[in-house]
């Protein structure tokens, strides 16, 4: 391990964590994968194994070994180990969303200013290069009346997500897995999201919501993990003085994994707690998704 090297420690072994969160924490330069937590004690020893680190289901122990910990575990487990270990002073990698409802999700964002500590949303898209090149244009540009964003796939239908709980939870669903993913780039397309105007939630949990951002704009977003779509379709627009600029899925999780450490292991270094995707934004996407809920009721 370097001297510059965090040592970071990772909780959960889903496949999330196995597949994104374990490879890039071990490969990339800035960052080491120290420790592993799980509750399954079987399951921290295989994946901390396959990269030589310490397999612990005890979180003081946990904290101990690292500087920073990852997290790859359901919102609500999330927001609870992700507040005991911003208090502990942990500079946290949080998954979306970053908790179940809105009030833990600013108690978490409440510990992590207390403590001082950097933090980073794993928002996939926004990290990828294609992604920042296009909002740079579009931001540069100006002049824009509207836009939308379709996010259909059949994730829940089958594959290696389809069995996790708090995605087939109604309170889950299309609308807290992908929610922040789309509203986080039409709001960084756009300007800031103030309210959600309408919200329909069809059958199979097909979401479809009418969003307000600042200076009166207005898009539009189409939600679903239920759908028969394969590839997954993912489809950003923004129209407006200079036309129609659209987006796609672009690079890959492992590749925006690597960005994002880019710039936390920087922000750590540099003792920097801002970033445009940190604690806070998770908390702006929180607000989105409880407004969502509102209107639907």
């Amino acid at each position: 391990m370097g001297q510059d090297q965090l040592r970071v420690g990772l909780v959960g072994t889903g496949p999330w964590a196995t597949t994104v969160h374990a490879p890039g924490l071990a490969d990339h330069p800035g960052t080491v994968l120290s420790a592993v937590w799980s509750r399954r004690p079987e399951a921290a020893s295989a994946l901390a194994q396959a990269y030589d680190a310490v397999p612990t289901s005890d979180l003081d122990e946990l904290f101990e070994q690292v500087d920073a910990l990852a997290f790859a575990v359901p919102p609500a487990v999330q927001a609870e180990l992700a507040t005991r270990a911003a208090e502990a002073g942990k500079h946290l990698i949080l998954e979306k969303p970053i908790a179940p409802d809105l009030a833990s999700a600013q108690r978490l964002a409440d510990a992590v200013t207390s403590a001082g500590v950097a933090s980073l949303v794993m928002l996939t898209l926004r990290f990828a290069q294609q992604t920042r090149d296009w909002l740079e244009g579009v931001t540069a540009a100006g002049g824009w009346r509207g836009g939308s964003v379709r996010w259909l796939s059949g994730a829940l239908l089958g594959g290696k997500y389809a069995s996790s709980t708090w995605r087939q939870d109604p309170a889950g669903g299309a609308l807290a897995d992908i929610g922040p993913h789309a509203f986080d780039l039409l709001d960084a397309a756009l300007g800031p999201i103030t309210d959600v105007l309408a919200t329909h939630r069809g059958p199979d949990d097909l979401w479809q919501l009418l969003l307000e951002h600042e200076g009166g704009i207005t898009s539009t977003a189409t939600l679903s993990l239920r759908l028969p779509v394969q590839p997954t379709v993912v489809e950003y627009s923004v129209f407006g003085d200079h036309g129609l600029r659209t987006l796609g899925r672009t690079g890959t999780a492992n590749d925006a994994y690597t960005a994002l450490l880019d710039d936390f292991a920087a922000m750590v270094s540099c003792g920097t707690i801002t970033h445009p995707c940190d604690v806070r934004r998770g908390v702006h996407l929180a607000r989105i998704v409880d407004q969502a809920r509102a209107a639907l009721r």
